[in-house]
């Protein structure tokens, strides 16, 4: 069986038998926080566990690294909605030690591509059109360095409401410890 049909055999499954009603809660987070964090797939469970967070608690973000790479991209565009939107209060930027971005060297995500088909053509196009492919697909040498420039990006925001703590944690995705580097009090 393909991965979809398993997925939606399964749903179809899962909402016939209600199993979905233990889940329902509001749109707004209970505990007024948003909380970006690395798609590593060990923090799936674990990091709401370790953060005693629940379902309906928090707006959770995730991308590769916890970075908040633009000002103007997509993730501090979600930060944004939360606290306009869905009123949350907080921010916490969540890295994780052992993160693969911290091994990430743009160059050899570039020959991985071009091992799956893209043209060399096509990225000397991009990297000629301004998109600056060296900088845009590299990592970070250090995740704490990482979420301190993360916090960093959204508390300098423009748009960021004054009074907004925004905080640094990294969680060891073996124990789930969180280390405080930022506190945004």
């Amino acid at each position: 069986m393909k991965l979809l049909e398993e997925i939606l055999t399964h749903n179809e499954q899962f909402v016939d038998s209600k199993a979905y009603e233990k889940y329902q809660r509001g749109k707004l987070p209970n505990k007024k926080l948003v909380i970006v964090s690395c798609m590593d797939t060990r923090l799936v469970e674990l990091l709401p566990k370790a953060m005693n967070v629940r379902n309906g608690d928090v707006k959770i973000v995730k991308t590769a690294g916890a970075v908040v790479s633009h000002p103007f991209g997509s993730i501090m565009r979600s930060i944004l909605v939360a606290i306009y939107e869905l009123g949350a209060e907080e921010v916490c930027i969540v890295g994780h030690y052992d993160c693969g971005m911290a091994s990430l060297e743009s160059e050899g995500i570039m020959n991985k591509m071009k091992d799956r088909g893209i043209q060399k053509e096509t990225l000397n196009t991009l990297n000629y059109s301004g998109v600056e492919l060296e900088q845009f697909l590299q990592g970070f040498s250090s995740v704490e360095d990482s979420v301190i420039q993360s916090v960093s990006t959204v508390n300098n925001h423009p748009l960021l409401p004054e009074g907004i703590p925004v905080h640094g944690l990294i969680i060891d995705p073996e124990t789930g410890k969180l280390d405080k580097v930022i506190d945004g009090y």
